[in-house]
């Protein structure tokens, strides 16, 4: 019989792993469904650290790092070129800019993560919210599905990446897909979905970073983690290769603007959240 538990505890974890880690990167809220999660399967007491939390979310970036390997050496290389030399060709140019702007659109998230972070984890995390938020994201989803903009890496300026950060730290209300947000609002500002796509997941790199660096003492703290720690490596590993594959799903949905489908879903499921929930 105690086998039969622990075997049930390691699948539930290896489930909630694969959810979270699936659910990251695509534009349905993988916060929000996270929370009618609990709701619907009364985890509060399992998930009630945030050890869990930052461990799939480090999961995923590290997913996410792998994907934009290729972007984020040419960034490095080109961006130390730019600051060491003094001969600065366009790309090297180009893409110094972009990372400015990456760093600007950080800004919004970790001010407003800073200042309301209590307040949106007690007072919004809540299903009945969520179903509304969802219903949010379905309808900025669709807004944008036949946009085709022309902006590349090289056209963006610090109003978009002002606007893109906003949406970002808009985001951190359960039900808001942040990667919904920032590729509805880099559409909306004219880039291209591609461009959209990149400057989306490359801005979730910091923030997702400093979540992981400064939650590691809550990893550490958290009383859970030792009697846990096997579940817990299982959802992390199932988080990254969740994540993997699902960014390179939604990359290929990008690419054909098919954006569509996830307003309906997120449509759909909202209004459930809201009538069951």
């Amino acid at each position: 019989m105690e086998n039969l538990t622990e075997l049930g505890i390691l699948l539930k974890y290896l489930i909630l792993g694969l959810f979270q880690g699936f659910t990251e990167p695509i534009p349905i809220s993988s916060s929000g469904h996270l929370v009618m999660l609990r709701h619907i399967f009364n985890l509060q007491d399992q998930l009630a650290g945030l050890s869990f939390e930052i461990l799939v979310n480090t999961g995923s970036l590290i997913a996410v790092l792998i994907v934009f390997r290729k972007d984020l050496i040419r960034l490095t290389q080109n961006g130390l070129r730019y600051i060491l030399q003094k001969d600065r060709d366009a790309e090297a140019t180009a893409d110094f800019q972009f990372i400015i702007f990456l760093i600007i659109a950080t800004i919004p998230t970790g001010v407003l993560g800073f200042l309301l972070e209590d307040y949106i984890s007690e007072k919004l995390s809540q299903p009945v919210i969520v179903g509304y938020t969802l219903l949010i994201t379905g309808a900025a989803l669709w807004v944008i599905r036949n946009i085709h903009g022309k902006k590349n890496d090289g056209d963006l300026t610090v109003k978009d990446a002002l606007i893109v950060g906003a949406a970002q730290a808009v985001s951190l209300i359960p039900g808001i897909s942040r990667s919904g947000a920032t590729i509805v609002a880099a559409m909306l500002v004219g880039m291209k979905r591609e461009t959209a796509f990149r400057f989306s997941f490359l801005l979730y790199i910091p923030v997702s970073l400093g979540v992981s660096i400064l939650g590691f003492s809550d990893i550490i703290s958290d009383d859970k983690f030792n009697t846990l720690m096997i579940p817990y490596v299982i959802a992390f590993l199932a988080a990254i290769i969740a994540s993997y594959f699902a960014l390179k799903w939604f990359a290929n949905i990008m690419a054909k603007g098919n954006l569509k489908y996830f307003s309906i879903y997120c449509f759909i499921v909202g209004i459930l959240a809201i009538i069951f929930l």
